[in-house]
């Protein structure tokens, strides 16, 4: 059909033409016959259409994975030419005492310079004497040669003489030449046939030798692309060598061109073995700071073939200086191991707490006297699973007092209840308001401890003193979920001004007070409370706000970073700070479950109760109740808060003093100017209004309570 002639004729494009007879008869040259009707582009797709087949045809073999492994190994032989001939160059050159002269230059050490200076003097000394003893040794082979040779004509022709004059016969002349000539044809006979083989054997010797080379280098010489799945799974080794690569894999400028320079990093601490893993101190080329390398932890981890969470990079003493630490690869995996109080022991709280293991693998004991603790992070990353390990430990020092306080209902301190004087569970008002109460309570007992320190003379609390002194034995306060009561729509603003006097009080008094939270964020934790605990516990966060809540101002600049564990992966560690003489320390927490079916507190909580027993020992503070607050005398805390008062106060302004006074009081809570002006009204207190302000003299007040006592009298 005409309509199908175009398409006809496309398909038939793709075909090679065939010339007719005719077209031979005429001598038609070589080529394709094309209708006039044909598509203009039909040539071009003919002529691509085969190219692209063999495009598709070696883009899936290369994409192979065995054309990969080839070609890997291929890639070895180069590498391994260019690594013998660099050990060739090094032995035959100074250029290592060069390298070596430029880096003591570099760094100032000019004795050093000198020394290496001295050292590539006897080199090449050692090396022009070697050339010239090769150089004599050619001279005197030379001179030789001739004697060799005509030594191989004259001691036959010797010989056959001898030996013809002993057998007296002309024949025997000749016979040891004949003998020297058919040993000669057996030697090069034996040559002709073994050198065949040797030739063609040498090159692939050679290669097999350049290939072992370059596979032993590709690890750590080579690029990236010849590393297998396999090679990933192999522990390098952490050295100088390897670390300086991984620094200069950051192309940093700097550190790029004083390591092309020839000019090595210089080490003030070698890469030695350090528990679990490796560390090294690095004083960084000038213009680099450790904190721009430290903000690169992923980069470096990358290049020593570890995870991110297996290298940790921190400032040393100066800006320039690099400390760092890179774990043995999987030891992580090990975690902390078990508690190790689980089955016997008891603690000192003066010599700290069990906590954890670093990453090095050594145990590390959380400071407590003194202190004060905030912890964060993340949900079920490890907050209470850390609380409970330090309540572990202040319930086996059978001395001490524990108050436990969770405006939340669940039950991850219940088996503790036993334990304690004072325990508060739940998220409704009243409990919040007891928590409220107890900060109160709290902020009084501390006055109390200060005045008994005062009375026995003493700056602080110790051991001898706690042991001594009733009153001041040990307390651990803990504040569970910080951030809901802090929160509280009601009582929050009244608890996070309490907990910020607390902590600023107790140091000194033998209290410790712990907080967990979230998010320790202005709107959930005072910043005053978080600026005042010394030790900090940051499990995996989201953010370098809460970074720094945790861990101090700066940590996160100074490679100091909770952000880099991973929620879930690295549930139950944490960036500690407080707990050594370390900017920080990486720490597996112990882990103690207080599930029905494995509970380990328990069995804990009853041997501190068996040893209170046997000593004749209530639990600490059992016999203490918190102060009740049924009614409150006005004037008298108005007297209190206008203590020292130069002139009139205005009304409006004393309900905020009264709320400091007394937080968990709840009408001096909701009171207001107005409310206390009617107050004052009804204890017939004069006020005075003065520009339509209302203001409360202290001399009529002292007034109205002296009427008030001679009235009761």
């Amino acid at each position: 059909m005409p309509d199908q002639e175009p398409q006809d004729h496309a398909d038939e494009a793709f075909l090679p033409a065939v010339p007719d007879d005719n077209d031979l008869d005429e001598g038609v040259i070589e080529g394709e016959i094309v209708d006039s009707d044909e598509p203009a582009h039909a040539p071009a797709v003919v002529v691509l259409r085969p190219v692209v087949q063999v495009v598709q045809v070696v883009l899936v073999v290369v994409r192979h994975e065995h054309a990969k492994t080839a070609t890997r190994h291929v890639s070895y032989v180069p590498l391994g030419v260019f690594v013998v001939g660099r050990r060739v160059w090094e032995s035959r050159s100074a250029a290592r005492y060069d390298r070596a002269i430029r880096a003591a230059e570099s760094t100032g050490n000019h004795q050093a310079a000198l020394e290496w200076d001295q050292r590539r003097a006897e080199f090449v000394k050692a090396r022009h004497e070697r050339r010239m003893q090769r150089v004599q040794s050619r001279i005197a082979v030379a001179r030789a040669l001739p004697w060799i040779a005509l030594s191989f004509l004259v001691v036959p022709v010797a010989l056959g003489v001898l030996l013809a004059i002993a057998q007296r016969r002309a024949g025997a002349l000749v016979e040891p030449v004949e003998i020297v000539a058919r040993v000669t044809g057996d030697v090069f006979a034996a040559v002709a046939v073994a050198w065949g083989p040797l030739v063609l054997a040498a090159p692939w010797i050679a290669v097999a030798v350049l290939w072992y080379a370059g596979k032993n280098a590709a690890a750590t010489a080579g690029p990236a692309w010849l590393r297998t799945a396999a090679d990933a799974d192999m522990d390098i080794s952490i050295d100088e060598t390897t670390v300086a690569r991984a620094l200069e894999a950051l192309r940093i400028p700097q550190v790029r061109e004083h390591i092309k320079a020839g000019l090595p990093l210089q080490y003030i601490v070698t890469c030695r073995v350090d528990g679990r893993g490796t560390h090294f101190v690095i004083r960084l080329p000038t213009g680099v700071t450790a904190e721009k390398i430290a903000r690169r932890r992923a980069d470096v981890a990358t290049g020593l073939y570890r995870s991110a969470k297996e290298v940790w990079l921190t400032t040393g003493d100066e800006a320039g200086i690099l400390d760092g630490w890179v774990a043995d690869k999987g030891a992580l995996a090990e975690g902390a191991g078990p508690y190790p109080l689980l089955d016997e022991g008891f603690t000192d709280v003066f010599k700290g707490l069990p906590f954890g293991k670093t990453l090095r693998g050594d145990p590390i004991r959380i400071p407590v006297i003194g202190r004060n603790t905030i912890c964060g992070g993340m949900p079920e990353q490890g907050k209470s699973s850390a609380a409970r390990v330090v309540a572990c430990g202040y319930t086996l020092d059978i001395t001490t007092e524990v108050r436990i306080f969770v405006p939340d209902t669940n039950f991850d301190f219940e088996v503790f209840r036993p334990r304690c004087s004072r325990y508060i569970m739940g998220a409704e008002d009243e409990h919040i308001e007891g928590i409220l109460a107890e900060l109160e309570d709290l902020k009084d007992e501390l006055q109390r401890r200060g005045q008994l320190l005062v009375d026995c003379e003493q700056p602080e609390v110790t051991a001898q003193v706690a042991a001594t002194v009733p009153g001041l034995h040990p307390l651990f306060w803990l504040l569970e979920e910080a951030h809901v009561a802090i929160q509280h729509r009601k009582y929050g603003k009244d608890i996070g001004l309490l907990l910020s006097e607390n902590v600023k009080l107790d140091r000194k008094r033998a209290v410790h007070m712990k907080v967990s939270t979230q998010a320790p964020t202005k709107d959930s934790m005072p910043r005053d409370v978080t600026r005042n605990c010394s030790n900090g516990i940051a499990f995996a966060v989201g953010d370098h706000v809460a970074n720094d809540a945790l861990l101090g101002q700066g940590a996160y600049r100074g490679g100091h970073r909770a952000t880099d564990l991973i929620p879930g992966t690295d549930r139950g560690t944490a960036l500690c700070k407080g707990f050594s003489g370390q900017r920080s320390e990486i720490v597996q927490v112990y882990f103690v479950d207080v599930k029905g079916d494995h509970d380990q507190v328990t069995p804990i909580i009853k041997r501190s109760l068996a040893a209170m027993s046997a000593e004749g020992r209530a639990v600490p503070g059992t016999g203490q109740a918190p102060r009740p607050i049924v009614s409150r005398d006005l004037l008298a805390d108005l007297a209190e808060v206008l203590h020292g008062a130069a002139g009139r106060v205005k009304v409006a302004d004393i309900p905020a003093r009264l709320r400091k006074l007394a937080p968990s009081w709840g009408p001096y809570r909701e009171m207001n100017g107005a409310d206390l002006k009617k107050l004052l009204d009804a204890e017939q207190v004069r006020t005075t209004n003065t520009s339509n302000v209302r203001e409360l003299d202290p001399a009529d007040l002292r007034h109205a309570i002296g009427e008030r006592e001679m009235d009761n009298a």
